[in-house]
């Protein structure tokens, strides 16, 4: 039976060092510079939505949250994203994690038994400006993103309707497993009848995922024969 697999960006596949932090800001300060002069929110991006940080942002500064407001900030911040990935501002320092890379690789090599795709926070265009810093997009070719819904634990059948789109394949709940770093990611796959491979290469450390009850929970993605069997054990259970 094939399983689908919805990874998530930040903090499973990659770390941007702060750069997609930063661009957010200053992509902020660039689209709407005289609502931004002040002090901005801090925010906490783990687990959370492109579009529920865009919200957050825009009624801190009291900046209208409208199509055109959006769509001006987008624009902005991606630029700053775009650019930081480039040519990152010391601390920032962006590395794919460990692993990910023959994970991946190996996965892609078994098309009969794996389909690979996204479940991210990350809006479509920044997830992939991510993914090809590191030359790993070409495992994606679909996925559910952060503007497609403002809650995380929404965006599950999102997936899977694009993954059937994209596929021609319907894929059950049972057969979809969640790979995140945060305990958004658990509830998320828990909110639609998934499964949840947890990882603890995020904020949050290993013994505070284990309380949110993933299916498996691993340090990293650097093992892949124990990721696979994994894998295979959640799919007989």
């Amino acid at each position: 039976m094939k399983q689908l697999l919805l990874f998530d960006i930040d903090g499973t596949l990659v770390d941007t060092g702060g750069v997609g932090l930063a661009a957010l800001l200053d992509g902020l300060r660039l689209s709407f510079p005289s609502q931004a002069a002040g002090a901005l929110p801090a925010l906490d991006l783990r687990g959370a939505t492109d579009a529920g940080v865009i919200r957050t942002l825009f009624t801190a500064c009291a900046i209208a949250d409208s199509p055109h407001n959006r769509r001006r900030f987008v624009e902005a911040y991606l630029r700053c994203l775009t650019l930081g990935l480039q040519d990152p501002v010391p601390p920032c320092a962006p590395r794919m994690l460990p692993g990910v890379d023959s994970l991946l690789a190996g996965l892609a090599q078994s098309p009969d038994r794996f389909t690979l795709g996204l479940l991210t926070g990350n809006l479509e265009a920044g997830a992939f400006a991510k993914l090809r810093r590191f030359a790993i997009d070409r495992y994606f070719r679909f996925g559910a993103y952060g503007l497609d819904h403002e809650d995380r634990l929404g965006l599950g059948p999102i997936a899977l309707e694009r993954a059937k789109l994209a596929t021609g394949r319907h894929f059950r709940p049972s057969e979809t497993v969640i790979i995140g770093d945060t305990p958004r990611d658990i509830a998320c796959a828990r909110a639609f009848g998934a499964r949840c491979i947890a990882v603890s290469t995020g904020g949050f450390p290993a013994e505070e995922l284990a309380g949110h009850e993933p299916d498996a929970l691993l340090p990293g993605l650097h093992a892949p024969a124990q990721f696979i069997g994994i894998l295979d054990t959640l799919l007989a259970s």
